[in-house]
C-alpha cells in the first residue's frame, strides 16, 4: 500500500457504546441463538445518514465484529440484494426498506396512529409524531409533516433520535420501571445539544419523577436551538406506556403557555383516541 492510498482512507467512524460485538457475546451462551444472524443485523445498523458509504475496516471499528465476519457478512447481504459496492465501499440498497415495512404492515399502531396525527396535524397546524423506544433512541413510527421545516434533521417513518433530549423519548424513559432508567442511565451516550440540554443523570430523574407525576412533558430547545415540543403517552388499558405522541413547534410562533392550554389538550384527545381504537 503506498502512502498516497493511505492518506486517502477515510476516517474510521468513532465506535458505538455499547457495541454490538459485546450485546452479541452476551448471548452466545443460548444454544438457539443465531450469532450469524445477530452479525449481519448489526451490520446493517452500522450505515448512517451521514455514513451511507462505509469500508469492511468501518464497520468493523464500529460494530467490533472482525472485518473477516463483516466481509462474509457483506457477501451474504450482496448476494440477497441488500447491499451493493463500488469495489472498496458498501452502501445498502432500497431493498432493506422491506425489513421495515414488514415491521409497520404488521402492527396496528402505525397504521392506526397516521389519520389521528393527519387530523391532529391538521388542526394544529404543526408537525404530529408517534414513536417507540429502540435501545437508547426513539424511533418514530408514524408522522404527521407540515410544509415548514422545523428542525435541520430531515424526520420521517424510520427516523432516530437520542431519547433523552427529546420530547417523546422523555416520556418514554418514564414508561420505564427504576431499573431500566438506571441501566439505560449507565449505557447512553449524554451528549449536550444546546446549552439547554439537560444531560446528566440526576437532571434525568429528576425530569423523569415529573412526567411520571403529571402526565406529559414539554422539551424546550434540548435538543435543537429554537425547536420546542410537548409529549404524552399511549397506553395500553393496563396503563402500560406503549409509545408516545408529540407536536413539534418553533418558538418564533408557539409559546409554551399556548403549548400547555391549546396543545396539550388536544394531544391527550389523541392519545385517548387512539389507545381506544387499539384496544376497542
Amino acid at each position: 500500500m503506498t502512502d498516497d492510498s493511505r492518506t486517502s482512507a477515510p476516517p474510521l467512524v468513532p465506535p458505538i457504546i455499547a457495541s454490538p460485538a459485546k450485546r452479541i457475546q452476551a448471548l452466545t451462551g443460548d444454544p438457539d441463538f443465531m450469532t450469524s444472524l445477530a452479525r449481519g443485523l448489526a451490520v446493517i445498523h452500522a450505515f448512517q445518514e451521514r455514513k451511507r458509504h462505509l469500508t469492511i475496516a468501518q464497520i468493523s471499528h464500529r460494530t467490533e465484529i472482525p472485518r473477516a465476519a463483516v466481509r462474509r457478512c457483506l457477501h451474504t447481504l450482496m448476494k440477497l440484494g441488500y447491499v451493493m459496492s463500488d469495489g472498496r465501499t458498501y452502501s445498502l440498497l432500497p431493498k432493506v426498506l422491506t425489513l421495515g415495512h414488514a415491521y409497520l404492515s404488521s402492527t396496528p399502531l402505525g397504521v392506526t396512529a397516521q389519520p389521528i396525527l393527519d387530523r391532529l396535524s391538521e388542526h394544529l397546524h404543526e408537525a404530529c409524531s408517534i414513536a417507540t423506544l429502540e435501545g437508547d433512541e426513539i424511533l418514530y413510527i408514524a408522522r404527521s409533516a407540515t410544509p415548514q421545516r422545523l428542525i435541520s434533521v430531515d424526520l420521517s417513518v424510520g427516523s432516530r433520535l437520542p431519547a433523552y433530549c427529546t420530547s417523546m423519548g422523555r416520556i418514554l424513559l418514564a414508561g420505564l420501571d427504576d431499573a431500566a432508567v438506571d441501566d439505560y442511565l449507565a449505557s447512553a451516550d449524554l451528549q449536550v445539544k444546546t446549552r439547554r440540554t439537560v444531560c446528566t443523570p440526576e437532571g434525568l430523574r429528576e425530569s423523569i419523577a415529573e412526567i411520571r407525576q403529571q402526565g406529559w412533558v414539554i422539551i424546550d430547545q434540548e435538543l435543537e436551538v429554537g425547536l420546542r415540543s410537548v409529549a404524552v403517552p399511549v397506553c395500553d388499558p393496563a396503563g402500560q406506556v406503549l409509545a408516545a405522541l408529540n407536536v413539534g413547534t418553533h418558538v418564533g410562533r408557539i409559546g409554551r403557555q399556548e403549548l400547555e392550554v391549546r396543545f396539550l389538550p388536544a394531544l391527550l384527545e389523541a392519545s385517548r383516541d387512539l389507545s381506544s381504537r387499539l384496544f376497542a
